[in-house]
């Protein structure tokens, strides 16, 4: 038997995961969204429509949430306490106490709770992981997402919007999660939500600055790791890796060739969805602490950034 689904939140985002549960043959049971004009689109796609999104749990056994952030916790923990796996939409809360409240709610359950970081799907990021062994050891790191060519969310600021994703890249590359954080956080556009900021991340021996933005003229996802025996910088968007063979000590520069990848580009919001079905399909549960991990660092850059000092990122 097909898993049965269901899409809780139908905007732009909601309707590629529509897209993808069709694509990949799962039994997708109805839609839920606050806006009536949902219901024409379900009508067109001979689905289900319900108006509140508990009418649609007795249907499925799983859900994507694709709400907006400040209604993650209401919406999930009523999914799991209905005995649903959930698929939600990063980040999981915007409160850490939130986020560990959900996850122990799934291990109670026994159920799937995955957070849809998209990129550790990206084809280039995964890529990534395997060229990091012949970096040598890391000097630092630097990375963008940025852009303004749409406008800015209202549920939460960069940190919480575009910060996860690259926080959550890095904790699936490295294998040690930040000791502390230093941000600077600009708000521009509004008093309530960051329209920018600066995060310096320390780890054991490196540091990785990140520079999130929705005011930027270019769009870009992307990241330098600087090894001591290569340079790598990763294109996200383009799925392109870029090897440069540099070492440089204090009386010389030894370069060889830059080497371009090979990538098999893929679609990673599929990637992601079929990981999600597959692990509901096959019973085996989904560890949710990075996602908890991901919320308290975020909110330690706000505590940085208020305060004007370091934060320690602790347990």
């Amino acid at each position: 038997m097909p898993v049965r689904v269901g899409v809780i939140g139908v905007g732009r985002w909601g309707q590629n995961h529509v897209r993808i549960y069709r694509e990949l043959g799962c039994s997708l049971a109805g839609v839920s969204d606050t806006n009536p004009a949902v219901e024409e689109i379900a009508g067109e796609l001979g689905i289900r429509y319900f108006p509140d999104y508990r009418e649609l749990l007795p249907n499925v056994d799983a859900v994507s949430v694709v709400v907006p952030t400040n209604a993650h916790y209401r919406v999930v923990k009523d999914c799991l306490e209905a005995g649903k796996h959930v698929l939600v939409e990063k980040p999981l809360t915007l409160d850490s106490s939130e986020a560990l409240d959900l996850i122990k709610t799934a291990r109670r359950k026994r159920l799937v709770l995955m957070v849809g970081y998209l990129f550790r799907y990206n084809a280039a990021v995964t890529e990534l992981k395997r060229q990091l062994r012949t970096a040598g050891d890391i000097s630092y790191i630097t990375a963008r997402y940025i852009h303004s060519n749409k406008p800015p969310r209202k549920d939460c600021g960069v940190i919480f919007n575009f910060a996860t994703h690259l926080i959550d890249i890095l904790n699936f590359l490295l294998d040690e999660k930040p000791k502390s954080v230093f941000c600077r956080k600009i708000n521009c556009l509004s008093k309530e939500r960051e329209d920018c900021a600066f995060v310096l991340l320390e780890y054991r021996n490196f540091s990785a600055c990140l520079e999130v933005t929705w005011l930027h003229p270019l769009k870009k996802r992307d990241m330098w790791i600087i090894g001591s025996k290569e340079k790598i910088y990763a294109d996200f968007l383009e799925q392109m890796i870029t090897r440069y063979p540099i070492v440089v000590t204090q009386d010389k520069v030894e370069s060889g060739k830059e080497v371009n990848v090979d990538i098999r580009k893929n679609e990673p919001l599929k990637e992601e969805i079929k990981s999600f079905v597959g692990a509901v399909e096959s019973g085996r549960m989904v560890d949710a602490e990075d996602e908890y991990m991901i919320t308290r660092i975020c909110e330690k850059c706000i505590e940085s950034s208020e305060s004007g000092r370091k934060a320690e990122v602790g347990p």
